[in-house]
């Protein structure tokens, strides 16, 4: 009678044993997917500007994940994909000086003006994340033409019907992984 017992007992501690690896695999692999790199710059960054850390980790993994050398077909250059007009604007209203599009590359200084510029579109929109984000990503010229113009909500409740796709995703995909991080580091 002992026998069944203890040998059903082994596998309920095998399966337990297994099951605990695989959580334990889950997070790790979430945590290598959505790594906190750079992190004292954008402790230090985010802080400063009154922003989410976690919510600047959403935004450079889905800007350049996590690579400072990406340039995209806009040209906008490292972590947070800044274009070189607005790294300067920002580095005006924060005492930088930008020499060139080269300094871009150093994430201290891509973070810092990304963090300036996203809280100033987050003051923008009245604290809205979508919508800052969506002017982020597509400038504010075109999302207050499309609260204008009644495409979107000045709330930004439905910000499904942004009309650039590329923005509509993008919005999406930075609210997705924002939560992820929650998830991660928030415990």
């Amino acid at each position: 009678m002992t026998r069944p017992f203890k040998k059903g007992l082994k596998y309920g501690i095998v399966l337990i044993l297994i099951i605990g690896l695989l959580l334990v695999t889950k997070e790790v692999a979430l945590r290598i997917t959505y790594p906190k790199k750079y992190e004292e710059y954008v402790d230090k960054y985010a802080t400063e500007n009154e922003l989410d850390p976690l919510l600047i980790y959403a935004v450079i993994k889905a800007e350049s994940n996590f690579n400072p050398n990406v340039v995209s077909s806009s040209k906008a250059i490292g972590l947070m994909q800044l274009l070189e007009a607005t790294a300067k604007e920002q580095a005006e209203k924060v005492g930088e000086t930008i020499q060139s599009a080269a300094d871009l590359y150093d994430p201290e200084t891509n973070i810092k003006l990304g963090c300036a510029y996203f809280a100033e579109l987050l003051q923008l929109y009245n604290g809205n994340l979508a919508l800052a984000m969506a002017a982020y990503n597509a400038g504010f010229g075109n999302v207050n033409s499309w609260i204008q113009d009644g495409i979107i909500q000045e709330d930004g409740s439905d910000v499904e019907n942004i009309p650039y796709k590329e923005t509509n995703a993008y919005v999406r995909k930075i609210i997705r992984d924002y939560e992820v991080y929650q998830n991660l580091y928030q415990k």
